[in-house]
């Protein structure tokens, strides 16, 4: 177990039974999907896949949101510097002479000589005109332009609203096939969070909210707040800000969500080598042990599991390198804003470095309290108890937690400790040699009300109850 968890693209190179199994014992905690490729009946298909072979692992569905795709072409072209491109928001084209975008007002929010970019940067444009429905542009570098892939506008407000109606089908087909997370695209806002969780309505799917321009940068403290989970796209940010500013950007991101005790997924180009290769860079292996040291609480890999060539030998590498980093990580810097929360993770913190603890065991119905120990950066395993199946499923998600799923948990938070510890002592998740917290804790982070924390010795607890037994026998 590592104290950062690794998030595993699910795509041609891994959809099957066999390499699903291999990534999990590889070291995969999370299995995205990327909704902006491939049919819902795929998606609906490789989540019932996934339920089956891999059932503890949380799905996480990244939905396109705002973000302008290339549509599926059937020629693809191939073009030198100087050439000229059309892009088209007439979705009746195929690529074969124009190529079709999504957003069917693109070609009215653009002017000649704006800068376009796609395929997460890779590839640039000038608009030298436009034409009715169509873009004419001029190439900047040889290339490819692929269907499915991103462009981006940067400083241009492309005027499109914060839920669309793609937003809306996606959520409800998120629900529809039992996803944990939902990735949102180009979050700039809480009301843009607060929007999408009126959609879902539900406990679950949670969000992952995805800060990947100036507008996530601008407003970061609030959408760490309302956000469930961070991700830093570093695609989308370096084309939208700065490539020269993407590091220094993660850092400030990845210091506030751990101020805030957010849990942050650092994504895009992790392990990019490898998706041809066996053995990644140098580059790509510091790239990884300082994002776990600067505190991510996940590491991403894309296309080097979803078409590469060598998807489990990705996993298994980008495991023991975060794990050999997060050995390595000192404690999180101490929240700047003091609140009950801050006040809880600071005390699991104090308590782990002051007693021989080996586990944080975690009565939740919500998973304030989970979020809570996980973030608290004491690197121990959190044994998360909740009575919501997909709830607690999605837990997993969180570094170093094991959601456990219990139909009657709801009956243990009132109660002493005796039937939670039979539970986890019979079911084998503790040990006599065991030392533990139990926690719980009040979703209302105004007040420490209701907060509980106590210290438990197993060794102790199993004699007791021998005692019990025999003198009940003697009786």
């Amino acid at each position: 177990m590592t104290h950062s968890r690794v998030i595993a693209t699910i795509g041609p190179a891994s959809n099957h039974p066999d390499v699903l199994i291999k990534l999990r014992h590889a070291g995969m905690s999370v299995a995205r999907l990327n909704g902006s490729h491939n049919t819902p009946e795929w998606h609906a298909e490789t989540v019932a896949l996934l339920r089956h072979t891999v059932p503890d692992v949380p799905i996480l569905l990244d939905i396109p949101g705002r973000k302008i795709r290339t549509l599926q072409l059937a020629h693809e072209p191939s073009f030198n510097r100087g050439d000229t491109i059309i892009l088209t928001t007439d979705t009746r084209h195929d690529g074969t002479e124009k190529v079709p975008v999504g957003y069917e007002h693109l070609h009215e929010k653009l002017s000649t000589g704006n800068q376009i970019f796609a395929d997460d940067g890779t590839l640039s444009f000038v608009v030298e005109k436009i034409q009715g429905r169509d873009i004419y542009l001029r190439a900047n570098m040889d290339g490819k332009l692929k269907s499915r892939k991103g462009i981006n506008v940067p400083g241009i407000d492309l005027g499109q609203s914060l839920v669309t109606d793609k937003d809306r089908a996606m959520i409800a087909f998120a629900k529809s096939i039992g996803v944990d997370y939902i990735g949102i695209s180009f979050v700039e806002s809480r009301e843009h969070i607060e929007a999408i969780r009126a959609l879902i309505a539900a406990p679950v799917p949670r969000i992952v909210a995805k800060v990947e321009n100036g507008g996530g940068i601008a407003h970061l403290a609030d959408i760490v707040e309302a956000a469930d989970v961070i991700m830093i796209d570093r695609g989308d940010l370096a084309v939208e800000t700065s490539i020269d500013h993407v590091a220094l950007y993660q850092k400030r991101i990845l210091s506030e969500a751990s101020r805030a005790g957010k849990p942050t997924i650092v994504a895009t180009e992790m392990l990019h080598s490898m998706i041809d290769n066996p053995l990644p860079t140098k580059a790509e292996v510091s790239d990884i042990t300082n994002a776990v040291l600067d505190g991510a609480s996940a590491v991403m890999l894309s296309g080097e599991t979803a078409v590469g060539r060598y998807p489990v030998e990705a996993v298994d590498r980008i495991s023991r390198i975060a794990a050999l980093a997060a050995a390595g990580r000192n404690p999180a810097a101490s929240p700047a804003r003091i609140s009950s929360e801050s006040d809880l993770r600071r005390t699991i913190r104090a308590l782990s470095e002051a007693l021989p603890l080996t586990h944080l065991v975690v009565l939740s119905r919500t998973g304030y309290a989970v979020r809570i120990a996980a973030m608290s950066d004491t690197g121990l395993p959190v044994l998360a108890v909740g009575a919501h199946e997909q709830l607690t499923r999605s837990w997993n998600l969180l570094p170093n937690v094991t959601g456990l799923y219990l139909n009657d948990a709801s009956e243990l938070f009132a109660q002493e400790e005796e039937p939670l510890l039979r539970v986890l002592t019979d079911g084998g998740y503790l040990h006599g040699d065991d030392y533990v917290i139990i926690i719980q804790a009040q979703q209302d982070n105004q007040s420490a009300d209701g907060n509980v924390i106590r210290t438990l010795n197993v060794k102790a607890w199993l004699h007791n109850q021998q005692k019990v037994f025999n003198n009940a026998e003697v009786a």
